[in-house]
């Protein structure tokens, strides 16, 4: 198939290409958040949750997971909250110069 990846039985390996390609898409993202950061929520959701698979807290974490697991996934709740307003045309005011931030940090979190 042209332009697939092809398949990797190395994890590491595909936790490189991972990585590379996390971090060539941020670095366009990061220019779009200063110019117009409501706009660029949805992207950075987009780049966030395969990150949150591969290498994140559980999205229901389980009882007695380690507190700042649950901190993310409360953290995520609310940026997707303010995501979707953005989504959706509704106003979001200061939320979505929070929702970037916090999309910043989890990035970078994640990213590790």
């Amino acid at each position: 198939m042209p332009g697939a990846r092809p398949r990797q039985d190395d994890p590491v390996q595909d936790s490189e290409l991972d990585r590379h390609e996390w971090e060539t898409e941020w670095r366009e993202l990061e220019r779009r958040l200063a110019d117009a950061r409501a706009e660029a929520l949805p992207k950075l959701d987009a780049l966030v949750a395969p990150m949150l698979e591969t290498r994140g807290p559980a999205a229901d974490p389980p009882a007695g997971a380690v507190d700042s697991e649950a901190e993310i996934v409360l953290q995520l709740r609310e940026v997707r909250h303010v995501t979707r307003r953005v989504e959706a045309s509704e106003p979001v005011g200061p939320g979505a110069g929070f929702a970037g931030t916090a999309y910043r940090e989890l990035y970078h979190d994640l990213l590790g």
